[in-house]
């Protein structure tokens, strides 16, 4: 068989792809790596330095011995994998991340464990599993090369006697200057960082003629699935068999050769054991209806962060922060990402993953997206020197310090109290304190012997040890049986026994015929710890695995780590399956493939407003976040093509568990329920693990003789050999695996898919939609060529995810105004949902202002910025000597008549924000202001000027940096500037605590009365949050401006004045009140007179604002808005209804307009509490239930004047209140029905307290105050009846009045029962001085 065909056919079910040797090419001999020279300039760049500082050889004090060489992938094999190409660089890249390390004899030399993954362009890994140990070298020119290099450290740290040094010397040292150490400084780093292993300690130094010098070398194994246990047992296994005293009982091509060729993956739900060098491995795969397969201890990622940590660490990646894992332990970040990915079912990470991120790739940071990458930490470094190109929206996780720190004002999960302990139960079954900092290495070391050290990981795999790791066996290990070390003899015979499959099949027949071995048995018996069974059958090497007395101690160990890993991933499916149980009902189909691939943008796929309504209060706050994540919309884009495809996985597994868990808890879709549901599948979880590896369901081919050449690759202790391509580039050509994986690959050919979905339109879609985000650095290639080339995919990805944001929030804004506007249908989003996309919004624009920084400063690149722009704009006025002219606290009425114009300022809103003491951090400060600009419809505008000012653009950021990118910035621009078309008050909505600065104008009608009143006016307006109280006006001023806690949209005003001096009449055509932050301006229509006499005889009236739209004058870009308020009664209005020039209304309309205000207030309650607005306005207003029963009251109405005097609708209550209490005194009302009576007494006693009342608002307004108490009391349609039937009707109304129409006013009256289902509060401006 070809190569190609041995690679291709049987690849999808082997074990191993690749195995693969790194380390030292002797031939090259010292390269300086530079892969870390590259870094060092990214560094040196990042910190604003100049990047030659990075390579003037400041290092060269340091240790020959401590600086990085560049290592080789010395061999791999097979040459190539059709399935898997080998990807060389990016392999060596991750095997020795900081490239080759030396050191002598005199120091430790300790092997070490880790993996990591591939992640390629389209999202698909390769697994890989590396173990590091240390080789001695045995080639001359490199000895002698680092005797050179070592006396030009001892010549650099003498006393300087003269400064020449050639320039050869300068990039030499220059070139070998250790990647950690940034761009300049003599510190020496951390031997740990050196290289997987433990480097050597400092102050060591090298003499050829008395050291022996080592150096690195790495065994890694490629596989497709995540196998960690299993790939860490067999390269133990291999290290262990080139360190031994004798050679292994076969070639180490025959046990690379099997686990490559030989061993296929398990089936899904079975087990699999094949053999090493020594021992046997097993590994075993979830079934179709379990999680899938995760083999990271997640009890160690619990351990080294505690519950809490985690907790927090898995809600920022749900809702896909950037996330940054900081340990000096490769495989502790590894733990930690798996870990922490593995919770996510049935979701999955979407965007960047690299949990190993090479110094090399350092520059990957400024990635404007959401990842989730692991740097190494160098031994004692500050954090507060550790500096970030963005900080706004990451989550940063010290692993070794057990500290993590989270982004401002992202969401709790639900539930948070009950789920931490039910996870805390779990941990504690298995001995692991909830509050983490114990045991925790990444390799699987013990998590119950108290805290470990950074090294745990790297010694961990030889637990149990089976013989020493290194060119000797360790002295403090006893020889004896207890700790599993044999007598040379016996351990002799037992390494020929081990992989000889005869003999263990005699073995196995003789002891179902009951015969024993006993010599065999006892020498088994050896390797087992005491205790754990003696006698029992099977073993390691053997058929063992049947029972708990046969298990190692290693064995047990993972068992348990298995065991406890799925059980806390159960609970944590448990709570997406408990919150989700419902999610189908809320996923929008489409009947047509084609159409739905070809319109997917521009297409709902989720109702999420119906979705976040039909969920309970405390879950609102998470959902709303998580559902605009793009692990949502994949899967829910999964769940759509599923109707046409074969279900994802994940998906199939997920529906599976819910159909289940309707069988036993039937929810229904309209109770909204917070309790927490503990999950009931633990035990069964971990029994079918433990079945699995205890019953094991197939075992592999041995490891057998290959034909081989005799004389190559002969045994050296200590020295892993060349292997022999020509046996190990080919597989076996009677290869059962591949005939099978052929075959099915015939099959598929013979039969294509049903709806041959394999079509252009969705291999793009499917690249576009589910792979969004997933921009995978590139490991092969790090020219400049390549890195401009990302970040060009990197500003293409921003300004598409600016366009999709925008659209978004303007669609769904428009749709609920056209719904308020009444052209049908629901309101697609709510307030919480609108709050979240603002935040998402704030979020992308903080991305875009990191993206391309030359000098992190502060937590937020765009405040930062804009503390620039500050300083700059400052000094310049300074020089120009503007300074900013503050307008006058109270202006003269004879100035003009309105309010002055309000300047438009990046300058005069950052000054806004600065005041605010509530807001403590520059992040917290620049999405104060980025929400202010939105608000007041300037953000488009400010971030043109902000952007303006190239000179300071090209001082902060980079060329390749997004707003240096002119053609993308103006769209980007653009697509602000759209978000001009709706209203949003995202800033007086969120902030309510502030106190803000209004200023109100009170403009008179000066044609019929006077400009100014003798009297003492006041005023009071109200909002949404409260009322400013009642302040007094001073005389002759009409403008005045007053400070206020946050008042939300403003709703009334109360104006008034004491009647006072001989002009104390007073026309007032309306009030003007605008917010002094956010420029908002409402006006307050009154059009009636306030004075004793004229009009009603009101002193005060409440008048119902509405908000104007911005003049053209001030912004032509600003112009378009959202619906008007209602507006309060006017003189237009009292016309209209006193049949003047308006003409008076039909009663149809009348019942029209009274139908309208009534449903109105129905639908102010079905909206959510925190978003129904004020009820005054739909009480009070132009068009409330207040305007609409008073044309019906005015209807056929007797009003002609008699000697000047106009009646008015208040005469006729009075009329008929006294006519019932006279009725009282002479005690007709007593032959009445009670609740009759009662309903009378009530109207009497409301009539009256409102006429006792000190406040002086006129006959209308007394009428207003009936109408709001009988509906807030429930008494409008009781007292109807009264009015009805009282003889004064007769004499007030014709006829034809609508009050004298039976039909007409029962009509009315079950009208108005419906707001019995209501609880209706008024504002206390309207019932201020009433008791009732």
């Amino acid at each position: 068989m070809s190569v190609s065909t041995a690679g291709t056919g049987a690849a999808p079910c082997r074990f191993a792809h690749y195995f693969a040797i790194c380390g030292l090419d002797t031939e090259t001999g010292l390269e300086a790596d530079e892969l870390a020279a590259l870094y060092q300039w990214l560094e040196a760049d990042l910190r604003g330095n100049e990047p030659d500082s990075a390579t003037k050889g400041e290092n060269f004090d340091q240790s020959p011995l401590r600086r990085t060489f560049k290592s080789k992938i010395l061999a791999h094999y097979p040459e190539t994998v059709e399935w898997n190409p080998f990807d060389q660089d990016a392999v060596n890249m991750l095997c020795m991340p900081r490239g080759l390390s030396f050191c002598t004899q005199a120091d430790r030399r300790e092997p070490a464990f880790h993996s990591f993954i591939i992640t390629r362009e389209d999202g698909s890994r390769s697994y890989g599993f590396v173990q590091t140990f240390y080789e001695e070298v045995t080639s001359g020119p490199v000895r002698a090369a680092m005797q050179t290099l070592h006396h030009m450290h001892q010549a650099e740290r003498a006393p300087p006697s003269s400064s020449s040094s050639s320039s050869s010397m300068d990039s030499l040292a220059s070139s070998l200057e250790d990647g950690g150490g940034g761009g300049g400084g003599g510190v020496d780093p951390p031997p740990s960082l050196a290289a997987p292993c433990p480097a050597p300690p400092s102050g060591g130094g090298y003499d050829a003629s008395r050291d022996t010098l080592y150096v690195t070398k790495a065994l890694c194994l490629l596989a497709p699935v995540p196998f960690m246990t299993a790939c860490r047992r067999f390269l133990a296994q291999l290290l262990r068999a080139v360190t031994a005293p004798e050679p292994p009982p076969l070639p180490l091509e025959s046990y690379v050769h099997n686990v490559l060729y030989e061993v296929p993956l398990p089936a899904p739900g079975r087990s699999l054991r094949f053999h090493g060098v020594y021992e046997p491995v097993v590994c075993q795969r979830p079934g179709p209806g379990e999680l899938p397969l995760a083999d990271y201890p997640l009890g160690d990622a619990f351990a080294l962060l505690g519950v809490e940590n985690l907790l927090q660490l898995y809600t920022c990646t749900l809702l896909e922060m950037q996330l940054l894992l900081y340990s000096q332990d490769y495989q502790r970040l590894m733990t930690v990402a798996e870990g922490v990915t593995s919770l996510l079912f049935p979701f999955q990470w979407q965007h960047v993953y690299v949990p190993i991120l090479p110094p090399s790739l350092l520059h990957f940071l400024d990635a404007p997206v959401p990842y989730l990458m692991g740097l190494q930490s160098r031994e004692g470094a500050d954090r507060s020197k550790l500096e970030l190109p963005q900080e706004a929206n990451l989550c940063f996780v010290d692993i070794d310090n057990h500290r993590i720190e989270l982004p401002e004002d992202f969401p709790q999960l639900p539930n948070m109290a009950e789920f931490r302990e039910e996870i805390s139960d779990v941990l504690r079954q298995y001995g692991i304190s909830p509050n983490g900092g114990g045991a925790g290495g990444g390799g699987g070391g013990s998590r119950r012997g108290g805290t470990t050290s950074s090294t745990s990981s790297s010694s961990s795999f030889l637990r149990g040890g089976r013989g020493g790791a290194g060119a000797r066996r360790d002295s403090r290990e006893e020889e004896d049986g207890r700790n599993g070390n044999l007598a040379r003899e016996e351990q002799e015979v037992m390494e020929r026994l081990q992989g000889n499959a005869t003999l263990e099949r005699l073995q196995a027949l003789t002891r179902r015929t009951g015969v024993t071995v006993a010599g065999v048995d006892a020498l088994r018996a050896g390797l087992r710890p005491q205790g754990l069974g003696q006698g029992g059958p099977g073993g390691p090497g053997g058929q063992g695995g049947q029972g708990g007395a046969s298990r190692t101690p290693e064995e047990e160990e993972e068992l348990s780590n298995a065991k406890l890993s799925v059980q806390l991933r159960e609970v944590f499916a448990g709570r997406f399956t408990a919150m989700f149980s419902d999610y189908e009902a809320f996923v929008i189909h489409s009947p047509d493939l084609e159409s739905w691939l070809s319109s997917r943008e521009h297409m709902h796929n989720f109702d999420k407003a119906s979705f976040l309504s039909d969920q309970p209060e405390p879950y609102l706050p998470f959902l709303s976040h998580f559902i605009e994540t793009q692990m949502f919309a994949t899967f829910i884009d999964n769940k759509i093509m599923s109707q046409w495809e074969a279900k994802e996985p994940l998906l199939r597994v997920f529906d599976a568990r819910i159909d289940k868990a309707r069988l036993y808890n039937v929810r229904a879709p309209s109770l909204r329920s917070s309790n927490y549901q503990r999950c009931t599948r633990l035990k069964e979880a971990a029994q079918a693990i433990e079945q699995r590896l205890l019953k094991v369901d197939h075992t592999a081919l041995h490891p057998h003789l290959l034909d081989m050449k005799i004389g190559e690759g002969r045994y050296q202790r200590g020295f892993f050999p060349k292997l022999q391509a020509a046996v190990l580039n080919t597989g076996p050509t009677n290869n059962r695996l591949a005939h099978r994986t052929s075959s099915a690959q015939r099959r598929r050919e013979q039969h294509p898919d049903h709806l041959t979905l394999d079509n252009d339109l969705k291999e793009r879609y499917m690249q576009e939609a589910r792979g969004l985000g997933k921009r995978q650095p590139k490991l092969s290639d790090l020219s400049p060529a390549v890195i401009a080339q990302t970040n060009c995919k990197f500003v293409e990805g921003l300004l598409k995810e600016c366009r999709m944001k925008t659209k978004r929030m303007l669609v769904e804004k428009l749709g609920r105004e056209a719904v308020e506007l009444g052209h049908g249908g629901e309101a697609s989003i709510t307030g919480l949902e609108e709050n979240t996309l603002i935040a998402s919004l704030c979020d992308l624009l903080e991305r875009i202002w990191s993206h391309g920084l030359q000098n992190k400063q502060g937590k937020s690149a765009l405040w930062s910025h804009l503390l620039h722009y500050q300083g700059r704009e400052e000094r310049l006025e300074t020089q120009q000597g503007e300074l900013p002219a503050s307008g006058p606290e109270r202006r003269k009425s004879e100035t003009s008549v309105g309010l002055p114009y309000l300047p438009v300022s990046v300058l005069q809103d950052m000054r806004h924000i600065q005041s605010m003491s509530e807001i403590k951090t520059d992040v917290g400060r620049a999405r104060a202001w980025l929400r202010l600009s939105l608000e007041k419809k300037l953000l488009s505008q400010h971030l043109k000027m902000l952007l303006s000012r190239q000179g300071l653009t090209k001082k902060l950021y980079k060329r390749y940096a997004f707003l240096r990118c002119e053609e993308e910035k103006e769209q980007f621009l653009f697509h602000l500037l759209s978000l001009n078309a709706v209203d949003y008050f995202c800033f007086t909505c969120v902030f309510t605590t502030i106190m803000i600065p209004y200023r109100a104008v009170i403009i008179p009608i000066k044609k019929l009365s006077n400009t100014m009143t003798t009297s003492n006016p006041w005023v009071c307006v109200s909002g949404e949050l409260g009322d400013s109280g009642v302040m007094q006006i001073p005389k002759n001023v009409l403008e005045m401006t007053f400070d206020c806690q946050n008042l939300g949209k403003l709703t009334s005003t109360q104006l008034g004045h004491d009647n006072a001096g001989l002009l104390a009449k007073w026309l007032v055509d309306c009030v003007m009140v605008r917010n002094e932050i956010t420029g908002h301006t409402y006006k307050f229509p009154c059009g009636r007179w306030l004075g004793r006499g004229v009009d009603d005889g009101s002193l005060e009236r409440v008048l119902i604002g509405e908000l104007l739209v911005p003049g053209a004058e001030e912004d032509s870009g600003r112009g378009s808005r959202t619906p008007e308020l209602q507006r309060s009664p006017s003189q237009t209005r009292r016309s209209s209804i006193m049949g003047g020039r308006g003409g008076k209304l039909t009663s149809g309309q009348i019942q029209e307009t009274i139908g309208e205000a009534v449903n109105n207030i129905i639908k102010h309650f079905h909206k959510p509490e925190k978003e129904r607005g004020s009820l005054t306005i739909l009480l009070c207003g132009e068009n409330g239930l207040v305007g609409a029963l008073e044309q019906f009251f005015h209807h056929g109405f007797k009003s002609a004047r008699l000697f000047q005097k106009t009646v008015f609708v208040w005469d006729f209550i009075e009329k008929a209140v006294a006519y019932m209490e006279s009725c009282d005194q002479m005690g007709d009302l007593q032959e009445t029905p009670e609740p009759l009576g009662l309903t009378c007494h009530s109207l009497c006693r409301y009539a009256n307290a409102i006429n006792s009342t000190r406040r002086s608002i006129g006959k209308d307004g007394k009428f207003q105050l009936l109408v709001c108490l009988g509906a807030r009391d429930h008494l409008m349609d009781q007292w109807l009846p009264l009015l009805v039937e009282c003889p004064v009707l007769q004499r007030m109304y014709d006829d034809s009045a609508l009050l004298r129409d039976r039909t007409t006013v029962n009509t009315l009256i079950g009208v108005l029962e419906t707001l019995h289902h209501f609880h209706i509060t008024l504002e206390a401006s309207l019932v201020k001085g009433v008791d009732l």
